[in-house]
């Protein structure tokens, strides 16, 4: 596979190559204009949206336009590519009818290379496989601005919610802060159902839609009790992938009717371990049993299930919770099952709480529109995180900053100021720029 990101060094994914990627995906987005007005491309509005969420400045696109005019050209240009540069009103009205899904490629170009060139060896989990946590979050809520994909609430008493909620499924792995955001699924009314679409049923559309893709990966999808239904198992199981899904007892009593049936017969399985955690002991405790019931009935799936309790020094317990999985649950790899099944929690702290809570503001309306507008802007702004994560990972100049200026917020109000009142003539330029103000020296290319 050729990657248009790899530059002559052959270091791969650099920021250029990967703007030059989303110049040949965004040429043919969805252009809904009939009339003759075409004068910006919606090339320069996808890119104008997306540098917005790169660089965590609602202004930025402003300050180009003021620098195009004081200096003849502006980072909009020189960094990312554009030909012009659309106003904020411009842009969410090109993008406003354009479907999500047509952002995707970038999505699996990335992460294809990050595949073929081995990058997520080192995230294979219990039995070789990857692990994709998927979680759903709101980022759009209101009791005015409402769009037809939105999903309504009307409540007795109050006023009625309008509101976007999108499943974000991600690679991650125990011990690792990196995740990799995979194609998004959106709940959305659809076509030709009464009912309201739910968490549940976006799921099940990105596994068929997406699963095809990624069945050959060896993929565990670990997901909360939301999941842990009979149809979700089933579709995972249908396209061939696996499952570690958080199981609660309220909602699976009959599971648990049949473990405290066979615990009384010695059918569960234990096995305690004490470890120090700092200069404290503390003490796992699994139990799990294999091949029970997901819920009553005939028809019911078979499920493997699991539980940890940890408990302190002085017996206190300070974590419990139980999983339902297909893979075969021993002494051996109870505990490296247990620890895939905790690593769901990376799709809510280093995914979505990131997005909404370190610059780049998920939740925040950037334009709502009438039609996919909310939902594009989600996109790019995940696109944005994607796009940082794998700089961090392989652009070694990057990685240098990073290490001195060790904090999301720092690193970007540098990032910021300099693009403000300085032009650079590329990515690397602005790195080098950084490094030679915070005295780093840069790493031997040769």
């Amino acid at each position: 596979m050729s990657y248009p990101f790899r530059p002559a060094n052959n270091q791969p994914f650099t920021f250029d190559g990967l703007i030059g990627h989303m110049r040949s995906v965004f040429k043919d987005l969805l252009d809904a204009r009939t009339g003759s007005n075409t004068h910006y491309t919606m090339v320069d509005a996808a890119l104008g949206g997306f540098s917005v969420f790169f660089t965590q400045s609602p202004s930025f696109l402003e300050f180009q336009r003021n620098m195009a005019l004081a200096k003849g050209r502006s980072n909009a240009s020189t960094l990312f590519k554009m030909t012009e540069i659309p106003s904020d009103n411009q842009i969410r009205n090109l993008l406003d009818p354009v479907p999500p899904k047509e952002f995707f490629p970038l999505f699996a170009r990335i992460i294809d290379g990050l595949y073929d060139l081995d990058y997520l060896e080192s995230y294979r989990s219990i039995n070789g496989t990857l692990l994709v946590p998927m979680d759903g979050t709101q980022y759009f809520s209101s009791t005015k601005i409402c769009c037809k994909n939105c999903t309504v609430k009307k409540p007795n008493k109050g006023k009625t919610n309008y509101s976007h909620t999108v499943v974000t499924p991600v690679i991650a792995a125990p011990g690792s802060h990196s995740v990799f955001p995979l194609e998004p699924e959106f709940v959305t009314p659809q076509d030709g159902h009464d009912k309201q679409d739910c968490e549940n049923a976006a799921a099940k559309r990105w596994l068929t839609q997406f699963a095809p893709r990624y069945r050959d990966w060896r993929i565990s999808i670990l997901g909360d009790d939301l999941y842990c239904k009979q149809p979700v198992c089933e579709a995972i199981l249908g396209e061939g992938m696996s499952f570690i899904l958080v199981c609660k007892p309220d909602s699976h009593k009959t599971l648990y009717e049949w473990v405290a049936g066979l615990e009384t017969s010695g059918g569960v399985e234990t096995l305690s371990v004490t470890r120090r955690h700092g200069k404290q002991l503390e003490t796992d405790t699994y139990r799990f049993v294999n091949r029970v019931p997901l819920r009553d009935g005939k028809d019911a799936l078979e499920v493997n299930w699991c539980e940890l309790t940890t408990r302190n020094a002085s017996g206190e317990v300070i974590y419990k919770n139980a999983f339902a999985t297909n893979h075969e649950i021993t002494k051996d790899n109870v505990a490296e099952i247990v620890l895939a099944g905790r690593t769901r929690w990376k799709v809510e702290n280093e995914n979505n709480n990131t997005l909404k809570t370190k610059g780049y503001h998920l939740t925040h309306n950037f334009g709502h529109g009438k039609q996919n507008l909310s939902a594009v802007m989600a996109t790019l702004n995940l696109l944005a995180f994607l796009t940082h994560t794998v700089l961090g990972l392989m652009d070694a100049n990057y990685q240098l900053v990073r290490q001195k200026l060790v904090t999301r917020k720092t690193f970007f109000n540098d990032l910021r100021a300099l693009t403000r009142y300085l032009c650079f003539d590329s990515w690397t330029a602005l790195l080098l720029f950084m490094m030679r103000g915070l005295e780093i020296v840069p790493p031997d290319t040769s």
